[in-house]
């Protein structure tokens, strides 16, 4: 039903199949990669070779708790009620994404419906995806068994995520554990997962005590693990450069980093993130394929032309659908002029340099 819909919408819009398709063949040289180095999924470990068919998606979430969006509103409305001034008020209607009634058709995004979530990551492949980075952890609810079986029963690679989201959402004893213990804690869940990845690993507004404090443990357990850090940023991308901060001074290199939601600073000059480029890590556009997408073509563009290409990275967060990002985004930065071997790059090479890495520790 999902991919009939889908054909229809295209025809009425007049655009082919072929047109959305992604590239994935016939473009030059392919990533060089470290010897050894591996893409690890919940699966099995992948040489970044072997995923160089299809697009990786670097941020998406398949198991939110049902709360999720309560908590993710009320956070919100309360920043925006201290910067007005406001009491706070908030939507506490339950999260949408939150589906347990199998009788529901199948809905985009986090669920409890196995069956819907196996038909969203159908039409993920068929869209041309070929890995999936799960970017959600214990303390945004996230199911690990949940992800595990729609991984195996999909065979779809999916990447899990340690870590610990932002100060909304962090467990209490966050507040009084020390920088050891938090390191101590990732370590753990890196090993238990195993992870392939830490993320996302947030600020929610201003950067907290807290939130610094968990970064710089984030940043050992990089340091220790060789594995790559996603992050998320407060709206409009409030801490981006700071993250990236606290990360290089723990001694993370940058290219082991995409700073996320960038897609939300609208600043017609990307100085933000031309400064992210240049200094050798990856801006995250990741909530591409819904209605307000557009007003983030401009700004893939400019940074497109301004030669940085090679440090992008486009995923859903799966606020439209999975395969939302192929679909519906690429196809506008098409018509405004990027080419296919460029967005081939952006969805097939780029994604597989941030995950594939030199193991320091075994898979558990």
């Amino acid at each position: 039903m999902r991919s009939m819909q889908r054909r229809q919408l295209l025809e009425l819009l007049g655009i082919s199949a072929a047109a959305i398709a992604l590239p994935i063949t016939g473009f030059g040289q392919t990533p060089a990669f470290a010897k050894g180095a591996v893409i690890r999924t919940l699966q099995k470990d992948y040489a970044p070779e072997e995923l160089g068919g299809g697009a990786t998606l670097f941020h998406e979430h398949l198991s939110l708790a049902p709360d999720f969006m309560e908590k993710f509103s009320a956070a919100s409305a309360a920043v925006q009620a201290a910067s007005n001034g406001t009491p706070a008020r908030t939507n506490t209607a339950p999260a949408p994404a939150a589906n347990n009634n199998p009788a529901r058709p199948p809905q985009s995004g986090p669920t409890r419906d196995m069956q819907a979530m196996l038909a969203d990551l159908a039409l993920t492949k068929s869209a041309g995806v070929s890995c999936l980075v799960d970017a959600g952890h214990m303390d945004m609810g996230r199911d690990i068994e949940f992800v595990r079986r729609a991984a195996r029963q999909s065979g779809l690679p999916i990447v899990a995520s340690a870590g610990f989201y932002s100060q909304p959402y962090y467990p209490r004893e966050i507040a009084t554990m020390s920088e050891d213990e938090i390191v101590k804690a990732l370590l753990d869940q890196v090993d238990a997962l195993p992870a392939g990845a830490l993320g996302e690993i947030g600020s929610w507004d201003e950067m907290t005590k807290d939130e610094r404090k968990v970064f710089r443990a984030v940043g050992r357990v990089q340091v220790a693990t060789n594995l790559p850090v996603i992050t998320h940023t407060g709206i409009p991308g409030k801490a981006a450069i700071e993250q990236l901060d606290i990360l290089e001074d723990a001694g993370v290199k940058p290219e082991r980093v995409v700073i996320g939601h960038l897609g939300n600073l609208t600043d017609a000059s990307v100085y933000v993130h031309k400064t992210i480029c240049r200094r050798g890590a990856f801006v995250g556009f990741d909530r591409q394929g819904g209605n307000g997408d557009a007003q983030q073509v401009p700004l893939v563009m400019a940074l497109i032309n301004a030669g940085y290409a090679d440090h992008l990275l486009f995923s859903a967060d799966a606020s439209s659908g999975y395969d939302k990002t192929l679909t519906v985004f690429l196809p506008k930065l098409k018509a405004a002029g990027a080419s296919d071997e460029v967005l081939h790059r952006i969805m097939v090479d780029n994604p597989r340099r941030l995950l594939a890495f030199v193991p320091l520790r075994p898979r558990a």
